[in-house]
């Protein structure tokens, strides 16, 4: 069917230029559809599994797809590498739909031409995080059931003593680390040049990723990701762009111009990550460049954005704060850059404003894996105005507030559980039906998130394990970090509750200063008593110069730090 464009009177309105953009016959209709017994709105349009969007690149032809210090891949070669790499997997290591397999490596390049390979295939990619130990790889590779590792020479050498057996494929390394692992030039020199990419049936509800939860509370879950949840989200992002840029247009929505810059992504997220694997996917999906780091160093992200003309950022709040100040420095990397975005913590609302002070578009989402990246989002002149909202939820996707004891919706503005329901919400946990039964709910995820709605705008208060109870009265742990990061001595912080006789918890600041500030305690809690309620204000106040203990994807262990906090009060 015909798509056709409009264009809506100024002054837009960006529920306006959803609701048109969305609607039938237009680039992003959505559809009802009821998947898996559950209804909900689809996009009909647009690549309906990540097979389809990999086999569309091909029209990318020469633009550079990826970009690794000054290694560069060209969308041709990437789609001959996929084609030849799928055919070795499926004849050397007989990998077939549905089997699983890992990927357990850096930012390398090589993660993009095994991840599309795998689902070109139809089998299941299985990201494991490359910071766990050898005995956290181990349970994952174990629980997923993969029957191929493609890891980097540190992975497989963690791996080697451990799993004998297991077939690997080594990237970036000098020598096997066991008999029977193969390199990956070795692999490439046994690849077909002229190969196809292989004609197999995947269905936009099959099994694609399973993508392992960080694991803050516990063992990690494998959340098990179809084509369309991935699929959906890239739809979601690619809207919000368009909606961007027709509102800096004045309504007007953009026609495609094949001519026009290709944009490029500086990804500083680790591709394990959902967010990684976002911006992987959006970026093959636009036909953007999508730029690589070993590891985050702000110097040469700065040069890779200078050079490689990269038109956006993404990275945690921690990495985005180091950028920003960078750049206000250095003005002339900044020159092609178009918005910087903050994602997989909550984002302190000072943050958002520096972002504007360099005259740059904030970006944020609100999501969790098992929303298959943001479920809510906010950016440009919106997220200026109400930089302590998450957003509002994408236009597929349901919410409800719950009281999180009674399971009753609860009214705007008052706050429960946010509970989401839509095409990105992944069917389950893999291979752990007791939590997949605890965490949805007639299609429902229960996210564990505390938060309220006002006007359609969604904002998040807290983790319901991380709520501070004080005499009875909650204390939600990002309100109070918000405050304290407007404070111009701190440099980062972290808000945990400990426990207390009379009062039953208190709470306590732990806070890395800056390296020029001079700050005390009754500066800190003068400070937040200026802003929020008494009973809000740290009872404790600790100050330290080593960084506050994060997992790799930047969310604080709240838990481990606790444990250090009440250490340090007991000697």
């Amino acid at each position: 069917m015909e798509r056709t464009l409009t264009t809506i009177s100024s002054p837009p309105q960006r529920t306006e230029l959803v609701e048109q953009l969305t609607a039938a016959g237009q680039p992003f209709e959505l559809v009802d559809q009821v998947v898996r017994g559950i209804p909900m709105r689809v996009y009909s349009t647009g690549p309906q599994t990540l097979r389809e969007m990999l086999l569309e690149s091909a029209a990318f032809g020469d633009r550079p797809f990826t970009v690794y210090g000054d290694e560069h891949v060209t969308y041709a070669e990437h789609i001959r590498l996929v084609a030849g790499l799928a055919q070795y997997l499926r004849q050397e290591y007989g990998l077939s739909k549905g089997d699983r397999i890992a990927v357990a490596m850096r930012n390398y390049p090589e993660w993009a031409p095994v991840f599309f390979a795998g689902q070109v295939l139809g089998v299941v990619v299985v990201p494991l995080n490359a910071w766990w130990t050898a005995p956290e790889l181990v349970y994952g590779l174990t629980d997923a059931g993969a029957k191929l590792v493609v890891a980097d020479a540190e992975r497989t050498a963690l791996l080697a003593q451990h799993l004998p057996d297991v077939p690997m494929i080594e990237v970036r390394g000098t020598e096997p680390s066991r008999p029977g692992v193969r390199t990956w030039h070795d692999v490439l020199n046994a690849l077909d040049p002229d190969a196809s990419i292989p004609d197999v049936e995947v269905d936009p509800d099959d099994d694609a990723t399973i993508l392992y939860t960080s694991g803050t509370t516990g063992k990690p879950k494998g959340a098990v990701g179809s084509h369309r949840n991935h699929c959906t989200n890239v739809r979601n992002t690619l809207l919000g762009g368009v909606v961007s840029a027709a509102i800096v247009a004045g309504g007007e929505i953009p026609v495609p111009d094949p001519a026009a810059p290709q944009p490029g992504t500086l990804c500083t997220f680790p591709l394990f990550h959902i967010a990684g694997v976002s911006g992987l996917t959006t970026s093959i999906a636009a036909g953007g460049k999508l730029a690589l780091q070993y590891k985050w160093d702000v110097d040469e992200a700065c040069e890779l954005l200078e050079r490689e003309h990269l038109t956006s950022f993404v990275g945690v709040p921690t990495v985005v704060r180091q950028f920003v100040a960078a750049l206000a420095e250095r003005p002339a990397a900044g020159t092609s850059l178009m918005g910087i975005a903050a994602g997989g913590s909550p984002i302190p609302p000072d943050l958002v404003g520096r972002i504007g002070t360099i005259e740059r578009a904030p970006g944020n989402g609100y999501g969790l894996t098992e929303t298959t990246s943001a479920v809510v989002s906010n950016g440009g002149a919106d997220y200026l105005a109400r930089p302590d909202s998450v957003g509002r939820c994408q236009p597929n996707a349901d919410l409800r507030i719950v009281d999180p004891v009674t399971g009753d919706a609860v009214p705007d503005g008052q706050i429960g559980e946010l509970w989401f329901r839509g095409p990105n919400v992944v069917r389950g946990y893999w291979n752990n039906p007791d939590a997949t039964a605890s965490a949805f709910v007639d299609g429902w995820f229960r996210t564990g998130d505390l938060g309220f709605v006002t006007d359609d705008w969604v904002y998040v208060a807290d983790r319901i394990k991380d709520v501070i109870i004080r005499g009875g009265e909650n204390i939600y742990c990002a309100e109070v970090e918000a405050a304290l990061f407007e404070h111009e001595g701190v440099e980062d912080v972290a808000l945990v509750g400990i426990p207390h006789e009379s009062l039953g918890e208190v709470a306590v600041a732990v806070i890395v200063p800056r390296s020029d500030a001079n700050v005390a305690v009754g500066d800190i809690q003068q400070h937040v008593a200026g802003r929020l309620a008494s009973f809000k204000v740290p009872e404790h106040v600790i100050f330290q110069d080593e960084p506050l203990p994060r997992t790799p994807t930047g969310k604080i262990l709240k838990r481990d730090l606790r444990t250090t906090v009440l250490d340090g009060m007991d000697a």
